[in-house]
């Protein structure tokens, strides 16, 4: 039984949140909520003056003089009321109990000046009850909608079917002996008596207008919980891997399998920095963590400055590539630029004190990228022949006393540019034929 309701819930207000919400994931819906309260406080502020123009209205037209001066007050009063809200709501986060007796006094002021049209033009209670102002309460509840919280839309509609009601049963009563009650519909439609059927209707329609919002904003509170959640992830994702690639698993049409991917023409770099053992060997782990987020801090700003992406972190290695997330038809150049951008940083700064040479190999050519790992742990990353040169590159540096080394599509692409030297030819594991490798002069 319990869980055919949980699944008529689920059916009507749309699954909820089954995880619990971070506090920082609901102070991100809080900031939200605030300023959708200050968008409800400018629709009253509006409001306010609209019924202020009508009340003057209706005085013009009232040409029977009469003293009543209890509306004009209450408009008086609802603005003070209004704009103070309103400046509230950019200063402070507007407490419950304001928010409950804003909504009561939406419901009130609309009902009291229903109730006044009677006086204003000298007819029978039963008048106030055919008047079109009725239709602004539908506004004031619909207003609610603005945040996501139904339980103010519960308020808004209970409290003016309770209001309806209230000036029903002063119509039915206020004249001793005499109801003005028909069941002739055109009577009640001619004249000043009332149809209880009539005015049943009319709260039975608050009712279901107030139920469906408040289902409609449920499932949209879930809704905007998740997205606020996903967001939040997505954000977090990003710190852990690039931003482009938080974003190409996020924004995939279908979820990622392993292996899925693609063949792209890119170019990547590896980096080692030389001699980092016997560095990591003299520091403690907390200062070798300050040290190695200063060195990828620094780094990780030049490499965004020539569009590369890090794709991996491994140690003191990084795995850039430029073409393989992102977009640039200028890849191979962009590659080279970073990798003199780094080795001029590593060689002419400090890191926490420390010197950290750089060793770079960089190739271009097809490479594969896409998710490599099982079901429920993946990593998105680059592979093939051409990644496993770049990383092959790299180590020569160490054999040749270099600091950057390149293949030959690589240097194809920029030797119009950057001067570089033939260093050597160096078989690699399954080709046939040697790689040419170069060092920029």
């Amino acid at each position: 039984m319990l869980a055919m309701w949980q699944k008529l819930s689920d059916f009507i207000f749309g699954e909820p949140v089954r995880q619990e919400m971070p506090a920082r994931v609901m102070q991100q819906i809080e900031a939200q909520q605030n300023v959708s309260e200050r968008l409800i406080s400018w629709v009253q502020f509006i409001l306010i003056l609209l019924f202020g123009g009508l009340w003057l209205l209706s005085q013009q037209v009232n040409m029977s003089g009469t003293k009543f001066q209890v509306v004009p007050w209450a408009l008086l009063a609802y603005f003070v009321f209004t704009v103070t809200r309103l400046l509230l709501s950019y200063r402070i986060v507007l407490p419950h109990w304001l928010l409950t007796l804003s909504v009561l006094m939406d419901v009130a002021l609309l009902m009291l000046l229903i109730w006044s049209f009677h006086i204003q033009y000298e007819q029978p209670p039963s008048f106030y009850l055919k008047v079109p102002t009725l239709m602004y309460v539908f506004i004031f509840i619909s207003l609610r909608a603005l945040r996501f919280e139904p339980r103010y839309i519960m308020i808004a509609g209970l409290s003016a079917i309770i209001g309806w009601g209230i000036l029903v049963w002063w119509v039915v009563y206020a004249v001793a002996g005499d109801t003005m009650i028909t069941r002739n519909y055109v009577t009640y439609m001619t004249s000043n008596a009332i149809l209880i059927g009539a005015e049943i209707d009319k709260m039975v329609s608050i009712f279901l207008v107030t139920a469906v919002l408040c289902i409609v904003v449920v499932r949209a509170r879930r809704s905007f919980f998740r997205a606020v959640l996903e967001q939040t992830n997505a954000q977090d994702l990003s710190r852990f891997v690039s931003k482009e690639v938080a974003e190409r698993i996020t924004s995939s049409a279908i979820q990622i399998q392993p292996g899925d991917g693609e063949s792209r023409i890119a170019s990547i770099i590896f980096t080692d920095i030389e001699g980092f053992s016997g560095v990591s060997e003299n520091m403690s782990a907390s200062e070798l963590a300050k040290t190695l987020n200063a060195y990828f801090g620094a780094m990780g700003e030049v490499i965004d400055r020539f569009g590369g992406v890090i794709t991996l972190f491994e140690g003191d290695l990084m795995l850039i590539t430029f073409n393989a997330i992102s977009d640039d038809p200028d890849h191979a150049r962009n590659a080279v630029k970073t990798a003199l951008a780094i080795e001029e940083l590593a060689r002419t700064q400090t890191f926490n004190g420390a010197t950290l040479k750089t060793r770079c190999g960089i190739n271009t050519g097809e490479m594969n990228i896409g998710a490599v790992g099982a079901q429920d742990r993946l990593v998105f990353t680059v592979h093939g022949d051409n990644v496993n040169i770049a990383a092959r590159l790299e180590q020569l540096n160490k054999q040749f006393g270099t600091y950057i080394m390149m293949g030959e599509a690589t240097h194809l692409a920029v030797q119009g540019e950057y001067p570089c030297t033939l260093v050597c030819e160096t078989p690699v594991k399954g080709r046939m034929q040697a790689v040419k490798v170069y060092s920029p002069q």
